[in-house]
């Protein structure tokens, strides 16, 4: 026999059917985080045309929750680190990314590489509240426009051009600008970049090359650059495309003046055999702290990495070992009453704060771009060099 409800009841019932609802919702427990544990993904090249920093950089963040593991985790709760390969393919990245977010209910992503594939998955991210941290980019989307589950991490590689356009137009007389680039979201901000600021200083782009991520050879692209009379070529490359096209202009007997970015800012692209690189710029947000750096901090976390990994970190390594404990001072500050918002404070709290290898980075409410300094360097005898000690802006 169906229950009969007269009138005056139904508000009562629907009152009572709403504070039930409240109740479990505010007894609903926080995605990726329990009583012991933080649940924390990343989706980067493990595999691909990018592995040597995708690799790098995740075995340093997996270094640096381990050891804060072993002190007992962030206020009383441990870190899971969920890794997952995106072989530098967009498909693959996204495949991760939703696995990541509907299997393992991060709580949030670390160190995604690759900016198509950041660019593809952060709306996916956002609608379920997961912040990005720190994506293994220096694009400008990844904290433009403005969002609250954005951090950034890096100087754009716009910001990057840009400064270096300016450095060799004003410093070294260089007026036949040229980009060789990726067609890529990444390529295309370094593009931008170069682009931007010849106008400002009333120069033009000369000539540009666009490639895909997994082109191998240049011979048409560099030639072209040749033919156009460039003489100075920024590169929107990564590893395997800078060392390629370097190479191919040296064979040419063209000793132009390459200048590339924080992608390329690597010692596979430093010390490459038969020293092709030699003499090679490269605009990065930092400076690499070599292994032999005097400073304990920097040895003590170099033997370390060599020690569990049997390599030493590159660059990408140390921003990645960098990002991890960005992150754990964020967990920490946003207290064992641990949400979102709460995290958010706590990122938000963090001011001048200084890593073990010379880099400063701050945040505050809506200031999530953690820094805007970039320096030139170059490789001489097989490594990076300052070529100025103090950040190029424009």
């Amino acid at each position: 026999m169906p229950i009969r409800f007269s009138k005056g009841w139904l508000p009562v019932l629907a009152a009572g059917l709403l504070m039930t609802t409240s109740i479990a919702n505010a007894a609903s427990p926080v995605r990726g985080v329990t009583d012991t544990e933080i649940v924390i993904g990343s989706v980067t090249d493990l595999s691909g045309v990018t592995a040597v920093q995708g690799v790098n950089n995740s075995d340093a963040v997996r270094m640096a929750f381990d050891e804060a593991n072993e002190k007992g985790g962030v206020n009383g709760r441990k870190i899971k680190f969920v890794l997952e390969d995106s072989q530098y393919m967009i498909p693959r990245a996204v495949q991760a990314m939703n696995k990541l977010l509907n299997n393992d209910d991060i709580f949030l992503a670390i160190d995604d590489g690759g900016t198509p594939m950041n660019d593809a998955n952060m709306p996916a991210q956002f609608a379920k509240n997961v912040p990005n941290m720190f994506p293994l980019t220096a694009a400008r989307s990844m904290y433009e426009p403005y969002n609250r589950l954005k951090f950034g991490q890096f100087a754009s590689y716009y910001d990057e051009m840009r400064a270096a356009v300016k450095y060799f137009a004003e410093k070294k007389g260089r007026k036949a600008f040229c980009v060789s680039y990726q067609d890529s979201d990444f390529g295309k901000d370094v593009l931008a970049g170069v682009t931007a600021e010849t106008q400002a200083l009333g120069l033009k782009v000369v000539a540009t090359t666009a490639h895909r991520p997994t082109d191998t050879d240049f011979n048409a692209n560099v030639s072209k650059l040749h033919d156009a009379g460039c003489d100075i070529v920024m590169m929107g490359t990564i590893v395997r495309d800078t060392n390629i096209i370097i190479q191919t202009a040296r064979k040419m007997n063209w000793n132009v003046d390459m200048v590339g970015q924080f992608a390329s800012y690597d010692t596979a692209v430093a010390s490459l055999p038969g020293g092709a690189t030699e003499g090679f710029y490269c605009m990065a947000p930092a400076l690499y702290a070599y292994p032999d750096d005097p400073r304990p901090e920097v040895q003590d976390f170099a033997k370390k990495f060599k020690a569990r990994f049997g390599r030493d970190p590159n660059f990408h390594g140390e921003v990645g070992y960098t990002a991890a404990h960005l992150v754990l001072l964020g967990l920490q500050r946003a207290g064992r009453d641990l949400t979102v918002d709460s995290f958010i404070k706590g990122m938000e709290s963090i001011h001048d704060y200084k890593d073990s290898f010379g880099s400063e980075l701050s945040f505050g409410p809506e200031q999530h771009h953690a820094s805007t300094r970039s320096f030139l360097t170059v490789v001489r005898d097989g490594r990076w060099v300052p070529v100025e000690q103090e950040a190029l802006a424009y």
